[in-house]
């Protein structure tokens, strides 16, 4: 580390590399993170663990990294010390927006690729996001110590996809760590130092926030221009709002307090503000009495794909769940919710996600952070519904569907990219057929592998496409997509009825030519879920009026019978009709009962998505 670490301006720029980690999920990127954090000694072996900088418990549990992570590395190069700002980012294409907030406070990025799994859809995303911010690419091949390593032919694969030499690919093992020490040389020479002006007036982007239950909002900042010291009064150029700042420092990779922060590097602000709305991700922080005019280019607002309902079963818990949520979102940019109440599950949150694993990520953040109980509807996507008057609608919840006539109804649609060994070909475009896909383009990255590129609805992929995609290439196919706009599409509302009654929380919108078959699936999955009452309980599905299935739940019966030993036929008859009097008099003044189990196996359709791989 260079002398005087307590100083604001302590690490010359010329001196500060930073760089983030960007990959496929499962190709090795925490471990290659924790080889580095053992290498450069900020990590004593004794204290060593396996994905370190996986702080959550979900995290070490699937093997996949959610939040991005920056933690600060010295290296000495030819007698030089260096300080090296990493981000260890998410690979799932869920958590793209935290890769594209890493990217914005580096200048160098490490592209990584399993060299026994070659490139996959999510490489070649993040590889473009890191272009467009024109940043200094390194490929790196890792796992070079698994028997199925092919190093040769992916280095040619990426060689061929960078525009470089085969050679320049560098070739590590995040287990063994063979080759990290070469990578961080090359990190050193190659990525170019931060060039931000340490006399202008102080600029900081802030990339990140947490919660922190004793030091309130802790928040993570890149410094640009100027410098930030204990003590100053700093403004957050987006709210005008002004705090002294309590505490600074860096991550090390444990918080490691410093007297300042010069430009160019990367650390950490405490204000001991607890509401956690002052300190929004993308916002500029300035010095009180110096103030800059411009701010910092923010990141662009993530737009939320699938929308889900988060109800607690105990109504009492609402309140708690809403604090719980603006804790969340402070740490989860990309996490939108609004208020929303349900006939049949009370008071609630209509909250929007950026993909499947997104929602059940945070649902299980929220049940075990915050001690919650919760329901969560089946997650649909926005429509937008024309009528025939003109009137236009944006559809987020099923049971905001209009009734009437209706001109146009249009879904968002997606340009979907799958990399598959080139022999399963004709089962991908078997199964985007399937979901109403449009084949756009096809590619081969070398003779083995192809890229497909497909339009396909949001709502066709966001259930099971992945899995069957998984299950078509027996595990080599991947998947990537991004919102391209919306189509018109002729789709329609199921309401699911009990007794006649239309109940909210099992609507959806389906295609047309899938609506009998949701239909027949949800009034099956009922009948067997809804306890037999007194009386006969009819489940239809209907769109509109017009009932497209039906099943019946039988009522109890008492045996009316057992006291009439032989005799006359009409007396018994007598008895079985008085007792259905009484069952249809129960039936127009009864309440068919729905326990909650019902509701959360019915609606825990999208149950185990797509990714559960370990790194």
């Amino acid at each position: 580390m260079p002398a005087d670490p307590n100083s604001p301006a302590s690490t010359p720029q010329a001196v500060i590399r930073n760089f983030c980690i960007i990959a496929h999920i499962d190709h090795g990127k925490s471990t290659l993170a924790d080889r580095m954090l053992g290498l450069t000694g900020v990590v004593e072996q004794r204290a060593m663990r396996e994905q370190y900088l996986d702080r959550m418990d979900i995290e070490r549990e699937r093997g996949i990294t959610i939040k991005a992570q920056a933690v600060r590395l010295p290296w000495k190069v030819e007698g030089v010390d260096y300080t090296l700002n990493m981000i260890d980012t998410p690979g799932h294409v869920d958590f793209t927006y935290e890769v594209s907030r890493s990217l914005a406070a580096c200048e160098g990025a490490v592209l990584l690729v399993d060299s026994a799994q070659g490139i996959e859809a999510q490489t070649l995303a993040n590889l473009y996001l890191a272009m467009a911010d024109d940043l200094t690419i390194i490929p790196v091949l890792n796992k070079i110590d698994l028997p199925a390593a092919d190093p040769d032919r992916y280095a040619a694969e990426l060689a061929g996809l960078l525009g470089c030499d085969p050679a320049d690919v560098l070739r590590v093992s995040g287990k063994t760590g063979a080759g990290v020490a070469a990578l961080l040389d090359r990190i050193v020479r190659e990525v170019p130092a931060p060039t931000g002006d340490p006399d202008a007036p102080t600029r900081a982007m802030i990339f990140d926030s947490v919660y922190d239950t004793y030091r309130g909002v802790v928040t993570y900042v890149r410094v640009v221009d100027g410098g930030l010291k204990a003590r100053d009064r700093i403004t957050m150029m987006s709210t005008r709002a002004t705090h002294e700042l309590l505490e600074i420092g860096v991550i090390s990779p444990e918080p490691k307090a410093m007297k300042g922060l010069g430009a160019g590097e990367v650390g950490y602000l405490i204000t001991g503000v607890k509401d956690v709305r002052r300190s929004r991700v993308g916002d500029t922080v300035t010095g009180a009495a110096r103030q800059a005019t411009t701010s910092l280019g923010g990141y662009r607002d993530p737009k939320p794909m699938v929308y889900s309902g988060l109800y607690p079963i105990d109504g009492s818990d609402y309140p708690d769940l809403r604090d719980a949520l603006e804790r969340l979102q402070l740490n989860d940019a990309a996490l939108s919710f609004e208020p929303e109440t349900s006939v049949a599950l009370g008071f609630g949150f209509r909250c929007g996600f950026l993909g499947l694993l997104h929602l059940e990520i945070v649902r299980e953040r929220l049940e075990r952070e915050s001690d919650l109980d919760l329901i969560s509807t089946a997650p649909n996507v926005v429509y937008t519904v024309t009528m025939e008057d003109g009137t236009s609608t944006t559809v987020t919840n099923p049971s905001e569907f209009p009734e009437g006539k209706i001109r146009e109804v249009r879904e968002p649609v997606v340009r979907a990219t799958v990399i598959a060994p080139s022999e399963y070909i004709g089962t991908i475009m078997e199964l985007c057929q399937e979901r109403r896909g449009v084949l756009q383009s096809m590619d081969y990255l070398s003779e083995e592998r192809v890229e497909i590129r497909y339009t396909l609805p949001l709502g066709e992929i966001i259930f099971d496409f992945f899995d069957a995609l998984k299950s078509r290439t027996r595990g080599y196919g991947s998947l990537d997509y991004e919102t391209i706009g919306d189509q018109a599409a002729d789709l329609v509302k199921v309401d699911i009825l009990l007794q006649g009654e239309k109940v909210d929380a099992f609507s959806a919108v389906v295609h047309k030519d899938e609506a009998y078959a949701y239909g027949v699936r949800l009034t099956d999955k009922l009948r067997q879920l809804i306890p037999r009452q007194q009386f006969e309980v009819p489940i239809q599905a209907a769109i509109g009026s017009r009932v497209i299935a039906r099943e019946t739940i039988r009522a109890l019966r008492k045996d009316v019978l057992a006291k009439c030993y032989g005799g006359d036929i009409s007396r018994k008859r007598k008895l079985l009709e008085k007792q259905k009097e009484g069952k249809k008099r129960m039936k127009t003044i009864g309440r068919v009962e729905v326990p909650q189990e019902a509701f959360i196996a019915a609606l825990g359709t999208y149950d185990e998505p797509q990714a559960k791989g370990k790194k």
